[in-house]
């Protein structure tokens, strides 16, 4: 923008420049044209009519500049670069302690990709910038207007496709150490002034020649101490002189040159629509922007700019949600990448400025911790006096030499002594010969980086090098504790006041519990339920906060909620002060953390990717938290059809629990299922019988999947059976199954059993086999890591694999045994651990319990069998000789007294009979009532399918062999039914 446009203020400043651009360079070229480019950025910059003031963020020089011109001038507009939609947040300032963030939040997306949900845009602000003592000025001065030119938050990721950084928050030189680093989440940092070289050669050579460790170190040595007592006029071309020679500098990266175009288009179009609307003289505003922006050479820029083809792009149908959520130093220097510590210095150097300035700064009114003031009078009607014409202030400041402050003996040595103290609190063997060698070595590392007085980074890195050891003794070291005394990592808070409906709704029902819950910090909170029914309103409030916020936030440590279950009494960590920000952006989703929660639970029962065990999860917390019966019904009925729609066996054990603990407690709080378990139970009783000889086979599904699917299909089998359910499909799924793994092999052995398939007698004869055969011996583990899943559809196999594991200790030789023991440890371990307490009760039920016994101990699996008593009814072929007594009889008839009692319980009043068949009636006695109804007899013969004949009774028998002889077809069916689990 040199030529007919250039003022002759710079001219000498250009000769300059272009006589040293010759002398370096051995004549003119791009070198030149780079150095007088930036000289004509600060003359256009400098005549602008409408004032340009140049700030950079949390920089006390900017503030301390700003405070001064504000008075000086009295502007009756005030243009901000901040996000255009931010403004009717400012007003809440007053109520908040500083540093906070204006956050502009989206959790339901509209325009953008679904992957980058949630959207938050965050701008901090704190006390030592210039952007606060412009926003205190103008809302605390009647007759000033603050108008936000900057892009909106929709814009901010419509220009960023990649939504992942904006204005520098690419990451910070050193990772997050705290959760207070990380306050600001995720967000994208919105900054207002952003200046740091984006050419990284240029960095570090700056860096290299100001020896120096990092960017903020060097900011605070050459621009914040020279700059603060500068006045306005120098303090302005310097800084566009930094802005632009930034700009000029930085690298050819397309996508964020357009962007920084198009928010100067952006900005500059927003000036002249307000101008144009209000008619403001642009001699009564002042433009507060970034240095880097300051020095733009887009068409637009100016009072005189020529428009061109830009358009602002229309907003997406995004619903927006705004509030100031708590903001820090750490979090700060984490989200745009300064170096720790360096905001908290800025904060001490912008406190030192005051007093060694005697400016007087804006605050607002209200504000934690500001002193109360007078009343404000409104700005005068007379127009402000004429700005006086620009001079070139910037060829002196760039002669001059480095002004060297003189040592402060007093403040360094205080330094030091108070470093020593820290250093021994938090465990150091610190002494007195420390602080004299922390005192000397920051003279010494000042003099060696050329410079009279230490800086807080060289006092910082004389500490680490004189106090430091081989280890950190507690959780601060000698850096953090130079942080630390240096200001402290300052935690703002959102006051009251500016919480939205849902966050102070929760303090107001949190009030019964008496405690100062915005305080940051771990508060004990402890419910008597049963003497103070009133605190049980608190007890579900704080439950659900566990269910919404960080785990932190709500920690319980004495109760429970449970389905079916109330706490009588509770104890609780509460540190909703620390989590202020998470608690606040709950607002942003409803006005009470009712309507957050339903709307979460509906979200993760209706979403793409909404799995079977996680509907239920939402029924059970539906039912747990919200107690409402409806929700729990429409989410069941969800749970239903996204069964229905899986194809996977992988959340089956989590279906299974949830299933086993919503039945249970519909059953014991409702006179009648619901409908939708109901169904439930039908369909996945179906769907597993349908999944199962593919689960089997299946290599991705492991032996627990498969152990929950049996466990589900006969822990519901009863019920599946009453609601119509046929018990054919398992058997038909059970036989088709084929598995190869050994343990689901073993597992299929259990089912097996369960269905009567296989008796247990052929169950231990498979296992004795398997230990028999030293090809399968080394899958042994997998085998008994079947048999152990097989206890949660199979409880009752505990006693034969106890067997199982018992034999193979017995048979197997060490020289097996020892290489194999590793083996099913760990698989039993990683495998069946939840199972283990089964197998271990069952064990301990079966071996000795004192040593001594162990000796002449049997195992039950070599005592030998007793004949079971009701072979003979399970013979395939009629009897024909007299049965004997039952083994009962005589046990009977040696304790009398017992049956006594057992016969008047049950209203019998028949007396003994003699033992023997002479004893007995003519076909006994159930034969007589066979005869007496034959009608019952073939109703039952018919219910369960026999068409066999009457047969002929061969002499006398007991009660019931009659039937069995007559009816045996009959007697079959019996048996077989009553062989069923």
């Amino acid at each position: 923008m040199s030529g007919p446009r250039a003022s002759g203020v710079f001219t000498a400043l250009r000769t300059q420049l272009q006589e040293a651009a010759t002398e370096f360079a051995g004549g003119p070229d791009a070198l030149e044209g780079i150095l007088l480019g930036m000289v004509d950025d600060v003359d256009r910059a400098v005549r602008e009519p409408l004032e340009i003031f140049p700030v950079c963020h949390h920089s006390p020089a900017s503030a301390l500049a700003m405070a001064r011109r504000l008075r000086e001038k009295q502007p009756k507009v005030v243009y901000l670069e901040l996000c255009e939609d931010m403004a009717p947040l400012l007003t809440e300032l007053r109520n908040c302690r500083l540093p906070v963030a204006v956050q502009a939040f989206a959790g339901d997306i509209d325009g953008f990709p679904q992957e980058w949900a949630p959207l938050s845009v965050v701008a901090p602000i704190t006390e030592a910038s210039a952007e606060y003592q412009a926003i205190a000025y103008a809302l605390d001065t009647p007759g000033v207007e603050l108008v936000l030119v900057d892009r909106s938050s929709d814009h901010v990721f419509q220009w960023n496709d990649t939504a992942q950084t904006d204005d520098g928050s690419a990451g910070a030189e050193e990772a997050p150490k705290s959760e207070e680093a990380a306050l600001h989440g995720e967000a994208v940092g919105v900054e207002i002034g952003d200046l740091r070289p984006r050419f990284a050669e240029l960095e570090e050579h700056l860096l290299r020649h100001g020896k120096v460790r990092h960017w903020s170190e060097w900011w605070h040595q050459y621009v914040e101490v020279p700059l603060g007592d500068s006045d306005h006029d120098t303090y302005r071309q310097v800084m566009f002189l930094i802005g632009s020679l930034f700009r000029r500098l930085a690298p050819g990266d397309g996508d964020r040159v357009r962007v920084d175009e198009d928010r100067e288009r952006y900005m500059w179009t927003r000036m002249r629509e307000h101008m144009a609307a209000t008619g403001t003289d642009p001699e009564d505003c002042l433009y507060v922007c970034g240095a880097f922006h300051a020095a733009s050479r887009v068409e637009e820029f100016g009072m005189d700019g020529r428009p061109s083809s830009f358009t602002i792009s229309p907003r997406t149908a995004t619903t927006w949600q705004y509030g100031l959520i708590p903001s820090s130093h750490a979090a700060i220097e984490a989200q745009f990448g300064l170096a720790p510590g360096s905001v908290s210095i800025a904060a001490t150097q912008w406190q030192k400025s005051l007093k060694r300035t005697r400016v007087r700064p804006y605050r607002l009114e209200g504000q934690a911790g500001a002193r109360t003031s007078r009343a404000k009078k409104a700005l005068p009607a007379a127009a402000p006096a004429a700005q006086q014409p620009a001079t070139d202030r910037l060829s002196g400041f760039l002669q001059q030499p480095p002004v060297l402050d003189g040592l402060d003996e007093a403040e360094l040595l205080g330094w030091s002594v108070d470093i020593v103290r820290a250093a021994r609190r938090n465990g150091y063997l610190a002494s007195t010969a420390d602080a004299i060698a922390v005192f000397e070595t920051s003279i010494l590392l000042a003099g060696m980086r050329d410079r009279a007085r230490p800086t807080p980074y060289d006092f910082q890195d004389a500490a680490v090098t004189c106090i430091e050891k081989d280890r950190v003794p507690g959780r601060r070291d000698v850096r953090r504790l130079v942080e630390i005394m240096m200001g402290g990592d300052r935690i703002g808070q959102v006051g009251y006041e500016a919480l939205p409906p849902l966050a102070r709704d929760v303090y107001d029902r949190l009030e019964p519990l008496g405690l100062k819950l915005q305080q940051r910090g771990v508060q004990r909170a402890l419910l008597d339920i049963a003497g103070r029914p009133e605190l049980g309103a608190c007890s579900d409030v704080l439950w659900m906060l566990r269910r919404l916020m960080p785990a932190a936030a709500a920690r319980p440590i004495m109760g429970e909620r449970r389905l079916g279950e109330r706490s009588i009494q509770e104890s609780w960590d509460l540190a909703l002060g620390t989590h202020q920000r998470a608690l606040i952006e709950l607002g942003y989703e409803g006005v009470s953390i009712e309507q957050v929660l339903e709307q979460r639970l509906r979200r993760e029962a209706y979403g793409p990717r909404a799995t079977t065990a996680g509907v239920l999860a939402a029924v059970e917390d539906a039912l747990l938290y919200l107690r409402s019966g409806r929700l729990a019904d429409e989410l069941g009925t969800r749970a239903l059809k996204v069964l229905s729609a899986e194809r996977t066996v992988d959340g089956a054990p989590e279906v299974l629990r949830r299933a086993r603990t919503l039945l249970a407690y519909y059953r014991t709080s409702r006179p009648e299922l619901p409908a939708w378990i109901e169904s439930f139970v039908k369909a996945g009783y179906a769907h597993y019988c349908t999944l199962l000889p593919t689960a089997f086979r299946d290599e991705d599904a492991t032996v627990g999947q498969v152990a929950a699917m049996l466990g589900f299909l006969f822990s519901m089998e009863s019920l599946a059976l009453s609601l119509g359910c046929d018990r054919t499909q398992l058997e038909l799924a059970v036989a088709q199954s084929h598995p190869e793994d050994p343990s689901k092999t073993a597992l299929l052995w259990a089912a097996q059993v369960q269905l009567g398939t296989l008796s247990r007698a052929e169950l231990r004869d498979r296992c004795d086999a398997l230990l028999d055969n030293p090809l399968v011996v080394p899958s042994y583990p997998r085998y008994l890591n079947g048999f152990v899943h097989a206890l949660e559809p199979v409880p009752g196999l505990a006693d034969v694999v106890v067997e199982a594991v018992s034999k193979a200790f017995g048979r197997l030789p060490d020289t097996v045994l020892l290489p194999w023991l590793p083996l099913l440890i760990t698989t039993l371990r990683k495998g069946a651990a939840d199972l283990a307490p089964l197998l271990i009760r069952e064990a301990g039920r079966v071996f000795p319990g004192r040593l001594p016994a162990l000796d002449t101990w049997v195992p039950p699996w070599r005592m030998p069998q007793l004949e079971d008593p009701f072979a003979a009814s399970r013979s395939r072929h009629t009897a024909t000789t007299a049965v004997p007594a039952p083994r009962g009889a005589a046990l009977l008839a040696a304790h009398p007294a017992a049956c006594d009692a057992v016969a008047e319980l049950l209203g019998c009043e028949d007396g003994w009979q003699q033992h023997g068949p002479s004893a007995l009636p003519p076909g006994g006695a159930g034969a007589a009532l066979l005869a007496a109804y034959p009608a019952a007899c073939e109703a039952v013969a018919g219910l369960l399918g026999c068409d066999g004949d009457w047969g002929t009774v061969a002499g006398p028998f007991p009660s019931g062999a009659t039937l069995v002889v007559r009816r045996p077809a009959t007697s079959q069916s019996l048996e077989a039914l009553l062989a069923r689990p």
